[in-house]
């Protein structure tokens, strides 16, 4: 059926053929027509399947907390004020840029490896129910359609920790039974959020905008807390592996020529998903896997007289330097074993590294100086 249906359209597309054109140009031209159509269809799909989420956040949070909810709606931010805030600040950083790439704007926010330096500090802030509400945009705050993409997710996460910190405090009431009807509200929230933070990553504008930090913020928030992560982790986890995983290549195959700073950013993200124990303890043995293979591709281009990637030397410098700094975070908690992160990469990345450092010690010495520094993190669990 399938070969006689296959004939019946070949002879159809030959015989209805417009003259002047070939079969196969008309078939290619019937091709496109239709790949086009489909794709009008998968985006209209894809808009009506956000706005769902969106219902179902609000609804979510309705059910959890009607009067947070109610507050919320009666807030006088407009998007408008919202966006022209935004677009103050991103003047005030464009005057350092530069053509070399290498500057990276508002560092002062960041410590050495972009840890944000209000982090830990915005958790001890919830000193009346007005403050938080008007911390919090509404959900119907609309934005350019990259920014969408995270600042919806962003919104909703928003709310679901301001209520968890409010009802804790006893500020405000809430059911967060709820959590365990509709865990997948939550789920679905930070798959679109992750999604976002990918899209961007890919195709970054300079300077980063602050709802970025502010996105990669509420995620770890979000992962931290310990009544809200149990839903992420238990549907999200592999989610947010690939997510980070995502990052590391991004990193390592971006060879444009202005590239430090989207590196700079990235960086900053993997450094903050790291703050997270449970996150921390899944990237070190990723970040241990990309250095040692690079170190032993680098080891056999060099012992043949070979050619290596210079692109790829210099990004591996970042990974390095998170690596190193996940390793002191670890051996500085001391409710934290250094057993958690021990396993086959460790010995894979110990295995024959002195050799390694000695033979590239000449040649590359600050790759061999930080392959060092991290050999010394995983066998004495101290900088010495």
């Amino acid at each position: 059926y399938l070969k006689i249906s296959k004939l019946a359209l070949a002879f159809a597309i030959i015989h209805s053929k417009p003259p002047g054109k070939s079969s196969k140009e008309y078939t290619e031209y019937l091709a496109k027509t239709v790949s086009e159509q489909d794709f009008g269809w998968k985006w209209k799909v894809e808009v009506l399947e956000a706005e769902v989420l969106r219902l179902r956040q609000e609804l979510l949070l309705n059910r959890i907390s009607p009067r947070f909810c109610l507050e919320n709606r009666k807030q006088d931010i407009s998007a408008e004020t919202l966006l022209d805030r935004e677009s103050i600040n991103l003047t005030r950083y464009s005057s350092q840029l530069e053509d070399s790439g290498c500057d990276v704007s508002n560092d002062s926010a960041f410590d050495s490896l972009g840890i944000a330096s209000d982090f830990h500090q915005s958790e001890h802030n919830v000193n009346t129910y007005k403050h938080w509400l008007e911390r919090v945009p509404p959900l119907s705050l609309c934005h350019t359609n990259k920014e969408q993409s995270l600042t919806a997710p962003v919104q909703f996460l928003q709310h679901l920790l301001e209520i968890r910190k409010l009802s804790e405090g006893g500020i405000l009431q809430a059911d967060l039974s709820e959590l365990e009807n509709d865990s997948f509200t939550i789920c679905d929230s930070v798959s679109q959020l992750l999604d976002g933070l990918t899209v961007f990553y890919n195709s970054p504008k300079f300077p980063v905008p602050n709802f970025l930090t502010e996105a990669v913020c509420v995620l770890v928030s979000l992962i931290t807390d310990t009544k809200l992560s149990n839903h992420v982790l238990k549907k999200c986890f592999k989610k947010i592996e690939e997510f980070k995983k995502n990052l590391i290549q991004i990193i390592l195959r971006n060879s444009s020529v202005n590239r430090f700073q989207a590196l700079h950013s990235v960086s900053q993200t993997l450094a903050l998903l790291g703050r997270n124990n449970i996150l921390r303890n899944s990237l070190i043995p990723l970040l241990l896997s990309e250095v040692r293979q690079f170190a032993e591709q680098l080891l056999q281009a060099h012992q043949v007289k070979s050619m290596y990637d210079i692109t790829q030397y210099e990004n591996i410098f970042p990974l390095c330097m998170i690596l190193e700094q996940l390793l002191q975070n670890e051996t500085q908690e001391s409710n934290i074993s250094s057993s958690d992160y021990e396993g086959e990469e460790k010995i894979k990345f110990l295995k024959n590294l002195d050799q390694i450092i000695l033979h590239l010690s000449d040649e590359f010495p600050l790759f061999s100086l930080y392959l060092w520094r991290v050999s010394v993190l995983l066998n004495s669990g101290q900088m010495q």
